[in-house]
């Protein structure tokens, strides 16, 4: 089975828009010394599609920057504003920063002991205030607070973030209007205001987008089409998100007179109104699109105003609903890939993160476009976004989405003129159905598809048994981490399931689990498979993981159904994730089965014996990362038993977890494509460095919880030659303190530590 080969990159948003200048002033602004030791506010102003977003983004991200500030905080305010939850935000990012990459909040969330996320949901505002307070009175921070709306937003929070604070604290403020900027920020010259951009400009941007292909080289286009270029982008009025959308249509155009004029007279022009509109330009972005784009490009309406969406999770989505077609044999999960990147290269998306080998990670989309596929959407009754619980419900639903709480309304009220026609349920937050009602509502819901809630719909606890009636559903996720979740067993009735993501919850799952012969991708890793008794065997046959052939992704607690060589027969994994495993799995015949996995992108070993799963939990931190290689395990006879990776062409991220004897010498012995590699707790006497230096395409290295506990670590020339990031502050050396440690090392580390040093996170 092919792969799919890691793509060039398309122009990405923060390269299209000249904004070297504008970040150059913002963060002159950031970084400026005051007399007084008060924060102060910097706020960026300008109309919607002028960049704002990109430009904070832009400044933020640089490393300078980073360093400058102690502590740093992003959050999307925009018109749904909760003061509550923007506190819980900044909160999460403070008191526990992300030493590696930068993470969502949902994946912050999954790293806190149960003690600690009690206590958080317990908070009110004010305490949550109080502790952000506390919190960022001794250092010199920076917080970012994208798409502010209104003067409360600012009132609401800036008596949680300390005036009284170390010198050179900031806040950055992104807004569209200027009453706003003036009313929280001190001084006139900490308001940047973006103007449009001029012809010259715009034309540059233009090339960029409808040239993408070419590279650095400025494109050579006969006069006749020059001028009908400069004619469609004189339209775009110097707004950079028209621009790079019609840009972006033409990219994919014939580059002749023809084309370019029938886009110049579409009738979609005149849709536009005033002169800060481009409803038009993007509408005409929209119906360009080829009929098996447009359902996908309007699903990313469902979610949130301002959310970071997970590529991976919306490419499930995707699939459930059916809007992918098949191409010849290849996997359906790059196909969906595939259409993202063409809505990324249309700029009717945009990549908001990156894995390390360059696929997308996540996405965004513009809170214009957002109101185009709402819009579009309502009109063609593709879905129905229920923002304002207190309106009427819509009489004829498709596809439901719920971005609030149902505090006044049960579920099936909105559903009773529906006609059973509801294909999709999919809820950003709980209490949406609950027991009492999940009876009132099967008589809504018998033909659905798609069903995504939180584990707060059912109290953690058991799973409506009538859940086996839903025989059409083919995506089932119940996000949640830390509740247990128990599915009945007539789960096994839902024979056209392709998707079943548990989150983080601890849930157990029937053996009959193995009869859904369509399931592509059971995402449950805290959770347990029971055992097959022998008279079940009897009367009704073996049933094993290895009838599960079409399984891509594949994440669960260890247990009997290891027995065997049912996971050795699963040749299309992509994504193998296998937690709290016993030593009976360490037999030669389980790595075997392993080596067999040659397709895997994705592995992780936790061997967990003598460890609990909060521990694991707060010391591992999120373990939903993909294509992520990690091996877990108490003893030192794990690395011994394992067989070489040499073969695992596809890997590209390794953590070794739990104490290892030795690392391996042999650098064919590692995946020959490594990216990114982590060790923690592996409790190595001796200095890594000589063996880790060798990586030569290695770009991420975390050193941390006693992976090393010898003396001193020599870092010698000629080694890392593509590193990164390196993050060796959680690394203790005889049980020294991380601070210590770090400064033994830079004193006997040899000739390349100032390389380490300098791109530490």
């Amino acid at each position: 089975m092919s792969h799919k080969e890691q793509r060039a990159p398309v122009v990405e948003e923060s390269d299209v828009v000249e904004i070297i200048d504008d970040a150059n002033k913002v963060k002159q602004m950031l970084m400026m010394k005051v007399e007084t030791s008060t924060r102060s506010v910097v706020s960026i102003v300008g109309m919607g599609d002028l960049g704002k977003t990109t430009l904070a983004k832009k400044v933020y991200n640089q490393r300078d920057v980073q360093e400058h500030f102690d502590c740093k905080a992003w959050v999307y305010v925009s018109q749904e504003f909760r003061a509550r939850e923007i506190l819980l935000a900044i909160v999460l990012h403070v008191m526990f920063p992300d030493d590696e990459e930068k993470r969502k909040i949902e994946e912050i969330r999954e790293t806190l002991s149960d003690e600690e996320k009690r206590k958080l949901e317990e908070m009110r505002e004010n305490e949550l205030g109080e502790k952000l307070c506390e919190v960022l009175g001794e250092k010199k921070y920076l917080v970012v607070m994208d798409d502010v709306w209104s003067r409360e937003v600012w009132n609401s929070l800036r008596l949680y973030l300390p005036e009284e604070a170390k010198d050179g604290s900031k806040v950055l403020i992104t807004t569209r209007n200027q009453e706003i900027a003036l009313h929280a920020t001190s001084s006139k010259a900490f308001i940047y205001e973006l103007r449009i951009m001029n012809e010259d400009e715009s034309w540059q941007l233009f090339l960029k987008k409808a040239f993408l292909g070419i590279g650095t080289t400025t494109p050579t286009l006969t006069t006749e089409l020059e001028d009908l270029g400069k004619k469609i982008v004189t339209k775009c009025k110097g707004l950079p998100l028209a621009i790079v959308v019609l840009g972006g249509l033409l990219s994919t155009k014939e580059k002749t007179k023809e084309s370019w004029e029938k886009v110049l007279l579409s009738r979609e022009w005149h849709l536009d109104q005033g002169p800060e509109s481009c409803t038009g330009i993007l509408a005409l972005g929209y119906n360009d699109l080829p009929y098996y784009l447009k359902s996908c490009f309007l699903y990313c309406g469902i979610f949130p105003e301002d959310s970071e969406i997970d590529a991976w999770h919306l490419i499930k989505f995707w699939l459930a609903e059916g809007f992918i077609q098949r191409r010849g044999k290849e996997r359906l999960e790059d196909i969906a890939e595939d259409y993202m990147h063409e809505l990324i290269h249309r700029s009717l998306i945009q990549v908001a993160d990156r894995r390390i080998n360059g696929r997308v990670k996540s996405c965004r989309m513009h809170d214009l476009l957002r109101d185009l596929a709402v819009s579009q959407a309502k009109d063609a009754n593709f879905f129905e976004v229920h923002e304002n619980m207190d309106s009427t419900f819509p009489i004829s639903i498709r596809r439901l989405v719920i971005h609030q709480n149902l505090i006044n309304h049960d579920i099936s009220q909105c559903l009773h003129n529906s006609s059973s026609r509801l294909r999709s349920l999919v809820s950003f937050s709980g209490s949406t159905i609950g027991k009492k009602s999940w009876g009132s509502l099967q008589e809504h819901i018998k033909l659905l598809t798609v069903l995504n809630l939180s584990d707060e719909e059912f109290g953690g606890h058991v799973l409506p048994r009538d859940i086996g009636q839903l025989i059409h559903l083919k995506f089932l996720c119940i996000k949640g981490f830390r509740s247990h979740v128990k599915l009945p067993s007539s789960i096994d009735r839902l024979v056209n399931l392709q998707s079943l993501d548990l989150g983080g919850n601890d849930c157990n799952i029937p053996h009959s689990i193995w009869k859904l012969k369509k399931l592509r991708h059971l995402e449950c890793r805290f959770s347990k498979v029971s055992s097959q008794s022998q008279i079940n065997k009897c009367v009704n046959g073996y049933l094993g993981v290895e009838q599960l052939t079409n399984l891509q992704t594949l994440a669960l607690e260890g247990g009997s159904w290891l027995e065997g060589d049912g996971l050795g027969k699963l040749t299309q994994l992509r994504s193998l994730t296998l937690s709290r495993c016993s030593n009976s799995c360490l037999k030669t015949e389980f790595f075997e089965f392993i080596v067999k996995l040659t397709t895997l992108e994705f592995l992780i070993l936790h061997f967990t014996e003598g460890y609990t799963k909060e521990t694991l939990v707060n010391r591992r931190g999120s373990v939903r990362e993909k294509k992520n290689v990690t091996i877990d395990h108490h003893n030192k006879t794990l690395l011994p038993r394992l067989m070489p990776f040499s073969h695992h062409a596809y890997l590209y991220e390794l953590s070794l977890f739990g104490m290892l004897e030795k690392l391996s010498e042999q650098i064919e012995f590692y995946p020959p494509k490594l990216l990114r590699l982590v060790l923690w707790e592996c409790k190595l006497t001796d200095d890594p460095m000589m063996i880790l230096k060798k990586f030569s395409s290695l770009r991420i290295l975390v050193l941390g919880y006693d992976a090393y506990v010898g003396e001193k670590m020599v870092c010698s020339s000629g080694g890392f030659l593509q590193l990164e990031i390196t993050n060796l502050e959680k690394l203790s050396l005889l049980g020294s303190s991380c601070h210590k440690s770090i400064k033994e090392i830079e004193e006997d580390g040899g000739e390349d530590w100032d390389k380490l040093r300098k791109i530490m996170c």
